[in-house]
Parts: structure tokens; sequence; C-alpha cells
């Protein structure tokens, strides 16, 4: 059956042979199903497959069309730094309490006090590694609804309580010393003594190796290793072991040739329980910037912020905030006032990603109004 005709009325000095079909309209792409493809949606930005109200600006987690996501490609490697860390410590771990418990015998039957206190140290290690190998189980464990950020600060806690007890034993330890060096009313076998010093001495040199970790990488890949906190308060722990088995070498050198000086053992236990305490400050201090939330060390806040602000189509920087689940793990939650979110995303996203290496970051959305230049919420935060 024919099909409907249609009469064409062509314009003066147009042949019929000249015309061509018009090509027919190319098929629109499906629009897409967010307003910005590959990004991450927090809170109310959509409902239901249709925009959220005018006026509700998303929160949108960083990420670009590349692959790029809000957190960094390092939970694998993170993984891989924790198993590796346990590796450490239970080799340290076996070591401590071998010879913890020959020490031990050595110093009850040198009457040494000296090396009784590096017994003791060495107790406090090995309490110390179990309690780091508990926080590292347990920081390995799946964010909850009630633990959302996971429980990766377990391992903070885990060194805090790691320094607090080796306060609490070298505390114990000088009040024993002086009661010694006041009453005067001991023996020292200088021959045992001696040679348990030594073999002290050679089996921290070997802890040390076990537990020694370099912080030449990255947070951001698998590739890198950030120290671990437990790892690293172990291996000062081993340190000042190894500061104080030194002295005690020294002072048993001493009482095996001149037996008069046997003052020198409580005297080497105020000594080198004095360097022990001094070595768990610098440990301490990271573990409570952590906890209070400051920004990580080595990380520049006016540096974030200035890069941040040198994105093309952002108007202003504010509420930055910069702090750490662990010690690995910087996090960075932003307002930031722009004219294109689409494009300042994917910039800001590779920016931040490749100079900083942030575990996770947040960028909440708006748009520029010229009372946040007046604004007190708004303005810069002092050092």
């Amino acid at each position: 059956m024919p099909g409907p005709l249609f009469a064409v009325r062509l314009p003066s000095g147009v042949s019929p042979g000249s015309v061509q079909s018009p090509a027919r309209p190319p098929k629109s792409p499906p629009a897409p199903s967010t307003p910005f493809p590959g990004r991450s949606y927090v809170g109310a930005a959509l409902k239901d497959g249709h925009k959220a109200e005018r006026g509700q600006e998303p929160a949108l987690e960083l990420g670009t069309r590349r692959g790029q996501h809000c957190h960094t490609r390092g939970a694998d490697g993170h993984r891989g730094q924790q198993q590796r860390a346990r590796r450490k410590l239970y080799l340290a771990a076996g070591i401590c309490l071998f010879f913890m418990v020959g020490e031990a015998v050595g110093g009850y039957l040198a009457h040494s006090l000296a090396i009784l206190t590096d017994a003791a140290h060495l107790l406090t290690d090995f309490a110390s590694i179990m309690i780091s190998l508990f926080a590292l189980w347990v920081s390995s464990r799946p964010p909850t609804k009630t633990m959302n950020f996971g429980w990766h600060r377990a391992e903070i806690l885990g060194a805090l309580l790691s320094v607090l007890s080796i306060w609490v034993v070298t505390g114990v330890l000088v009040y024993l010393g002086a009661q010694r060096l006041l009453s005067g009313d001991y023996d020292i076998e200088g021959g045992v003594m001696l040679i348990t010093s030594a073999c002290a001495v050679a089996v921290n040199i070997v802890m040390g190796v076990a537990l020694h970790q370099t912080g030449h990488g990255h947070s951001h890949g698998a590739g890198g290793d950030q120290p671990n906190a437990s790892v690293r308060a172990a291996f000062v722990h081993v340190v000042g072991d190894l500061l104080q088995s030194v002295g005690v070498l020294i002072a048993s050198y001493i009482i095996f040739f001149k037996p008069e000086y046997k003052y020198v053992d409580p005297i080497c236990t105020f000594l080198f329980s004095a360097l022990v305490l001094g070595t768990t400050l610098t440990i301490l201090r990271d573990v409570l910037l952590v906890l209070m939330e400051g920004t990580p060390r080595g990380m520049d806040f006016s540096a974030v912020r200035e890069m941040l602000l040198a994105v093309r189509g952002v108007e202003a920087v504010h509420s930055l905030h910069i702090w750490a689940l662990t010690a690995a793990q910087p996090l960075l939650s932003v307002h930031i006032a722009i004219s294109d979110a689409q494009e300042v995303l994917e910039e800001a996203s590779s920016r931040l990603q490749g100079a900083f290496h942030f575990h996770t970051t947040t960028i909440q959305v708006e748009s520029f109004s010229e009372e946040m230049r007046d604004c007190r919420e708004c303005q810069l935060l002092r050092d």
C-alpha cells in the first residue's frame, strides 16, 4: 500500500534534484542520574531520583571522573601496613618474652637492681606489645552505625596506654633504687651482672632491628609506608631499654673490677630511667595531638587553604578542618564558595590528593555571598 503523499513548495530557482533529505537529528545522550557523574553525594542531595530543593546545597565528597574517589586508594595499603606491623610485633614479643625471663633470673642471681630494672622494662615492653597487637586487631574491624569512623583510634589508645605503663614501672624502680642507695645494705655479683647485661645489649639490638620502620612513603597508596603508631611506641620502648642496657653493661664492668663502687647500680637506675621517660615524650605528644584532633604533624594548614583558593572558580574557603584518625590517616573537611561546582571539584580533588595525600576529603559546596567576607565563622583560623 503506497504511503502518504507530501506536497513540497520549493523556492524559486531551486530544482528538485538539488534538494537533499535532511539528516536525522542525533539522539541526545541520556541525562545522567546525578548532576555530576562520578560523584558521591552525602545527605539530602538527591532523594528518590529528584533534585533537592533549591537552596539546599549538597555536601559533596571529593571525587573525579578519572576514578579518583573521596577516599584514597590506600585502604588495601593500610591493611597491608597493619599486617606488617603485626609481624614485627609478634617477632619482638617472642624475643622480649624469652630474654625477659633470662634477665630476671640473671638479675636475681647477681643481686643487681639495675638488671632487674632492665627486666622490668622488658616486661613493660612485652605488655605494651600485646596491647599494641590487640589495638591493631580492634582497629581492623569494619565501621558500624555506632562507630561510623571505625576502630582506628584503638591503635592510638593502645600507644597511649603503652607509654603510661612504662611511666608507672619506671617510677616504681626509681623508688626502689632510692631505697637501696640510702640503705647501702646490698651486694652485687659482678660476673653474673656483666654476662647478663652484655646479652641484654645484644637482644635489644636484635629487637630494635626487628621493629625499625622507615617513614619515606605516603598515605595515599599501597606502596608507601607511614610509621605505625603501635610499632613506633614499641620501638621507642626498645631504644630506651637499649640505652639502659648499655648503662648497665658499663656499671657491671665497673662493679666487676671495683666491687666497692656498687652504688653505681642504683645511680644507673636513676639516670637511664630518666632517659627512658624522655624517649616517650614525642610519642605522647603525637598521641595527644591525634586525640585532640589537631592538625597532623607535617601538614601545613595554610598551604592547604592557599591551594584550595588557587583552584579556578573558588571564591572563598572557610570551615577548613584537618585532623587524623591515626598518624597515617589525615582527614579534611571544608566549605568552598564556588562558581562552577563540577570544574572546581575535579581540580580541587586532583590538587589535594596529589599534594597532601589525604585519606578522606569532604567538600561542602555553596554559592558565594558577599556576607562571607565579614562573617566571623568564615574567617581564617589563627595560628
